[in-house]
């Protein structure tokens, strides 16, 4: 397969208004800072970013907005689009194809919590549904939140099936055996880890990047650990390891979103992005500058 995903995916968190309604114009400040940066691709509408928590028009007229402003092209954005029930899965992912997307990153439906036969039907199917619209699909494997494993051998059967539309891989798992067991089992898909610490160890095997939610705050240095590792200089890896290491566990510590969304305001002075959608907490504001000291100078 040609023009094949690599590189370093931002999901990015959501800010809201006061009053819960999504604020557009950090949105787009924020898109932009992440691109500048050095971002590859955007991803909005992950677990990052509160996917769950906003609705189906929200979600494709921010993903809109993007386009239409100038903050970011079509083929920068890799969407999330999965949800429970296949209909809206088909509506989210056939707007991103028609949007123009890079690729359309796909949760599992999760209530009911199905086998992989039931799995492999569920995504056939939205292939199909689509035909000609369905575009470039990245399994969306994060089984502490869906309960629902995407696993090696299920990833290895749909790109077997569909090479031209499952070709990549995102794992939130945290278990860094289903990483290498997926690079392993299904060579024609770019597996993403979920977080820039395994970065370095993951491309050795032949993953793509990462899409990780620390990419919010801390994309320079994650670009640079991605050119590093690329081009084979082990002397910048090793540099730039553990600060990696050093803020991604801190973020962790503080809880990953509010965290996250917490330095942001810190760092921008603009409090609207304390703010959660329930059932989250709003963020701690003592978490920014916290976390602020973890970030290389």
């Amino acid at each position: 397969m040609t023009n094949r995903l690599t590189g370093v995916v931002t999901p990015l968190l959501t800010p809201y208004e006061d009053d819960l309604s999504i604020a557009e114009s950090l949105y787009l400040d924020h898109a932009a800072f992440c691109l500048e940066g050095g971002a590859h691709y955007l991803s909005p509408f992950g677990t990052t970013g509160e996917a769950t928590s906003n609705t189906m028009n929200e979600r494709m007229g921010v993903l809109e907005r993007l386009v239409t402003s100038g903050t970011a092209r079509p083929g920068q954005l890799m969407p999330g689009t999965g949800l429970c029930n296949l209909e809206d899965t088909v509506t989210l992912t056939r707007h991103a194809s028609e949007l123009g997307c890079a690729a359309a990153m796909v949760l599992p439906p999760f209530f009911y919590q199905p086998s992989d036969d039931g799995l492999y039907r569920y995504y056939a199917q939205l292939i199909e549904t689509l035909g000609d619209k369905a575009p470039r699909i990245i399994l969306y494997n994060i089984p502490q939140n869906t309960g629902v494993p995407i696993s090696p051998t299920l990833s290895a059967r749909l790109n077997e099936a569909f090479p031209e539309h499952v070709v990549a891989y995102k794992d939130s798992s945290g278990d860094w055996d289903n990483t290498a067991s997926v690079i392993k089992a299904a060579p024609g898909l770019w597996v993403f880890p979920a977080s820039e610490i395994l970065l370095a160890e993951a491309m050795a095997l032949g993953a793509g990047g990462c899409i990780s939610a620390s990419c919010n705050s801390n994309i320079t240095a994650i670009r640079a650990m991605y050119e590093a590792v690329r081009d084979g200089d082990q002397g910048e890896v090793d540099t730039l390891q553990q600060g990696l290491e050093i803020h991604r566990n801190a973020a962790q510590e503080e809880g990953l979103i509010g965290g996250l969304k917490s330095l942001v305001a810190h760092l921008s002075n603009d409090q609207r992005w304390l703010n959660l959608r329930p059932p989250h907490i709003n963020a701690d504001p003592a978490a920014g500058p916290r976390l602020a000291t973890t970030l290389p100078h």
